[in-house]
């Protein structure tokens, strides 16, 4: 297990207050080398703003130069990423700014709202599937939807991008897990469902105690909020680091295979079970491309975007490094991401899509990333067209957690 993300929560302002940044810049290298010296490996420190409409106020079409400018500080303040948070429906020009935001910076990442507080915004929806194409563009491989994700009911607070953004004026911090060997080994060693759990459970608590000592003392000494834990099972490009084979373990010849479903309920409400100061998801997370028994079986066709929709419905985390085909349109992404919301109201759970459709490929071709956090996999088919008739309709409407 790993720390992903220890992730810093503030309002720096517009114009930029380098001086707040710098603080949060030095509470970050301190925060790491004090998980550090508790034997953890921190990958990546991560900075998180209030969502961009409201930093810039009534200057959103700043955004770009919001971007590019926090884009240039990073590095001098030894920060990794940073994410600007959501568009928000009251703000439905904010949208359409954010694939040039994206494409003048290097490691800042964005997010869009589509439904919260029991209502679906179909505009944003589709505000959101244009972001998705036209980001898709900005390099050869699509690799710029890495910055960009669809929220549906994520509160402020989760420390995983590109959902992570803040809510209010006073500083906090998050940690978010690479935790995905955790559930590996508990099912690697287990022979029964409760013994696996039992597991889980004892090593989760037994780090979220190490975790919480030092960030104990991090936020007493910074009087910083701390934020918790989001213990999800993010897994990392290696098979003794894959959700994917968690799931093996646990019985299901093949991750896709029937099964899976019940597999994913069982690891996600085992996490529900332990106990720990929560952030964010805390949840069964299969992205696609981070996972190297995930990519395989995509890849040879028994996992596809159906399946990871519907673990959507017992996981709180949603659709993750989805390689779809370069000529997918908006209308077809919207359709997918209207069922998201859906969900994610009538179940009350965050929920997230981070598409990317590679250009130039087409269901079946093989993925060329080289990064290291991606294996790579084959495009997976997209089985949506454009909707119409009420569907189609741009109104907000309601839709009320399932009771």
């Amino acid at each position: 297990m790993k720390i992903r993300s220890i992730t810093y929560f503030c309002n720096p302002g517009w114009p930029l207050e380098e001086k707040a940044l710098r603080q949060a810049g030095a509470f970050l290298a301190e925060a790491k080398t004090a998980f550090q010296a508790e034997g953890y490996e921190v990958q990546t420190t991560r900075l998180a703003t209030v969502p961009f409409p409201a930093l810039l106020s009534a200057k959103v079409e700043e955004t770009p130069r919001l971007a590019e400018t926090l884009s240039r500080l990073l590095p001098e303040i030894g920060v990794a990423y940073a994410s600007l948070g959501p568009a928000l429906p009251a703000h439905p020009s904010a949208y359409a700014l954010i694939p040039e935001a994206i494409g003048i910076s290097e490691n800042i990442f964005f997010a869009g709202i589509i439904a919260e507080k029991g209502r679906i915004f179909p505009d944003a929806i589709k505000a959101c599937a244009e972001i998705i194409v036209r980001t898709a563009t900005l390099e050869p491989n699509g690799f710029a939807n890495l910055r960009f994700a669809a929220l549906a009911n994520v509160p402020p607070g989760a420390p995983f991008f590109p959902a992570a953004y803040h809510k209010g004026n006073s500083p906090a911090f998050a940690l978010a897990l690479e935790a995905a060997d955790v559930a590996l080994r508990a099912f690697q060693a287990s022979q029964t469902v409760d013994a696996g759990r039992r597991a889980m459970i004892e090593e989760i608590e037994s780090q979220a105690r190490k975790l919480g000592h030092v960030a104990d003392f991090l936020k007493f000494k910074h009087q910083v909020r701390f934020g918790g834990i989001d213990f999800s099972l993010a897994p990392f490009p290696e098979e003794s680091k894959s959700l994917g084979a968690a799931v093996e373990q646990m019985g299901v010849p093949q991750i896709g295979l029937h099964g899976s479903l019940a597999a994913a309920a069982i690891l996600t409400e085992t996490l529900e079970q332990a106990n720990f100061p929560r952030a964010g998801f805390s949840g069964f997370m299969p992205p696609v491309l981070e996972d190297s028994v995930l990519a395989r079986r995509a890849a040879e066709g028994s996992l596809n975007v159906k399946d990871l929709l519907l673990y959507s419905a017992v996981c709180g985390t949603g659709l993750d490094t989805v390689p779809l085909p370069g000529d997918v349109t908006a209308e077809q992404i919207a359709a997918l991401l209207l069922d998201l919301a859906a969900l994610a109201l009538r179940l009350d759970k965050p929920l997230t899509a981070r598409l990317m459709p590679i250009p130039g490929k087409q269901a079946g071709d093989l993925t060329s990333f080289d990064f290291g956090f991606f294996v790579n996999s084959r495009v997976l088919a997209l089985e949506a067209e454009p909707l119409d008739r009420a569907l189609a309709r741009n109104e907000a409407f309601s839709l009320s957690q399932k009771r």
